[in-house]
């Protein structure tokens, strides 16, 4: 048996998983509060992550019928970009700030310009720095809280934290790395250069977690935190990974061809690839993936926020919205909305507001407006996809994930507006699938077995064929042209 572990924005995820078998036995949840404030300001208590882990834990493992001490191996998969600093102590100095941040988009503008523009990032890097990476929180930290940077021991991503905090040990894996814009995802090494920037003394260096192999165990859980758990003391805790990377290996997306896009708070489209090709577009994140290989991936930041805004406004629960999407008209009869409530990552508009255009007194309905919110969103992901494209990646099929996949009509409307078949797998939580999947890869590393990740991937992760949805010519065709609105709207934003 083997526990994966899912830290989101919203809240944390388990499930316990039977290799043997590939069945997941049991899952649970618990939420995460959020710390809102002004610029833009994200920020959580990693406290309230730890009491979450415990939470959905005790959940998954009672649905399971099993005891703790089966468990062999724990994987997490948590948030990416988000900044956890501890001091000498191990103690947490402040609020984690997440991915969804944008408070340090000063910060960022500024070592863009250091770094020579996208451009010149994306030649030392890999990747081009966006709002939201971890490197341009160091920079705010340094410049707003002078006194927590110069007391700073440890710096963390938000899955490092909970390894730290299960095993003792501080150690990065590639995967999450690759979004810290402190990391070069070509040689897949610390820009240590590029923290001596903001901290000449090179505390900063010296606070680096190390990096690990992705088919690594960490180490084995500490007494206290699996007596506090109720899991076996001698469970090995693997490298683990960020939400993105995870749930590649959630969907079985570990092999050229398949792309894998997720309906969560963000969305996101992602492929597998089997070298670091870095794509000329700065919005395409070459990441390294968590299974070997690389992940070249856009992430909007705007989804399901959007769509909850909208429920919320009209006084509707899912299924009433649901109801609503389905008997509008494609284009909403008009309405075209630009769902930019966080700004945007891809298309690359970080100060951008939503927006609604087209509207009419014959076009105003509920109908419309929840049309056109799920429309937007996913002219975004339609974005992102055209860019990988470009980039050379193949799309044979999308496997969809995260909570917007759950709707047949969302489904239908991704399917007609990316022209290509939808599949979704049976457990959509796939990040804490792939972190069980990953944990039980690294054990048997560990233990000197090896076990294929392909071949624990082809067990664990299977496809509902109840849930799929094939594109249809003609509304792929009608999309084209609401779509191609959309673009000139963005242009005109640029």
């Amino acid at each position: 048996m083997y526990l994966g572990i899912d830290c989101g924005t919203q809240g944390t995820k388990a499930l316990i998983l039977d290799i043997h078998s590939g069945k997941v036995l049991g899952e649970g949840s618990a939420a995460h509060r959020l710390i809102s404030g002004p610029n833009g300001r994200r920020e959580q208590d990693p406290a309230d992550w730890l009491l979450a882990f415990e939470q959905a834990t005790a959940q998954a493992l009672q649905q399971a019928g099993v005891a703790g001490s089966e468990i062999l191996g724990i994987g997490v998969s948590g948030q990416q970009h988000g900044l956890v600093l501890l001091d000498a102590k191990g103690e947490v100095l402040r609020p984690a700030k997440l991915w969804c941040d944008t408070e340090s988009a000063v910060e960022n503008a500024h070592l863009l310009e250091f770094l020579g523009g996208d451009s010149g990032s994306l030649e030392r890097l890999g990747v081009a720095i966006a709002p939201g990476y971890t490197v341009s929180k160091l920079l705010w930290t340094r410049d707003h809280y002078p006194e927590v940077f110069a007391r700073i021991a440890h710096i963390l991503l938000p899955h490092d934290y909970l390894n730290y905090w299960l095993t003792g040990r501080a150690c990065a894996e590639f995967g999450d790395a690759s979004g810290s814009g402190y990391f070069n995802v070509r040689t897949r090494n610390w820009d240590t250069e590029l923290l001596e920037l903001i901290d000449p003394q090179g505390a900063l260096v010296r606070a680096l977690p190390e990096l690990i192999e992705s088919q690594r165990c960490v180490g084995p859980i500490r007494p206290q935190v699996a007596e506090r758990l109720g899991l076996n003391p001698r469970a090995l805790v693997a490298s683990g990974g960020g939400d993105n990377m995870l749930g590649a290996i959630g969907t079985g997306n570990i092999a050229p061809g398949a792309i894998t896009m997720s309906l969560g708070t963000s969305g996101t489209v992602y492929a597998y690839a089997e070298q670091p090709q870095v794509s000329p577009h700065p919005q395409v994140a070459t990441f390294c993936s968590s299974s070997g290989g690389w992940l070249p991936l856009i992430c909007t930041m705007n989804l399901t926020n959007a769509s909850g805004a909208i429920r919320d406004l009209l006084g509707l629960d899912v299924e009433t919205f649901g109801v609503l999407v389905g008997e509008a008209p494609i284009g909403a009869g008009g309405v075209l909305m630009l769902p930019f409530l966080n700004g945007e990552r891809v298309p690359a508009l970080p100060q951008a507001t939503a927006s609604l255009h087209g509207l009419t007194a014959d076009n105003l309905t509920r109908a419309n407006l929840c049309r056109a919110v799920v429309e937007g969103t996913t002219f975004g992901l339609r974005y992102g996809l055209d860019l990988l494209r470009d980039s050379g990646i193949r799309s044979d099929a999308i496997r969809l994930i995260g909570g917007g996949a759950k709707s047949a009509a969302w489904r239908q409307i991704v399917a007609d507006i990316m022209g290509a078949p939808v599949a979704c797998p049976q457990h959509t939580e796939a990040a804490a699938l792939g972190a069980a999947i990953q944990a039980a890869w690294c054990v048997s590393h560990q233990h000197g077995e090896a076990l294929s990740l392909a071949e624990l991937c082809e067990r664990c992760v299977t496809l509902d064929p109840s849930r799929g949805a094939e594109p249809d010519e003609l509304r792929s065709r009608a999309y084209e042209g609401v779509y191609q609105r959309y673009r000139e709207q963005v242009r005109r934003l640029q």
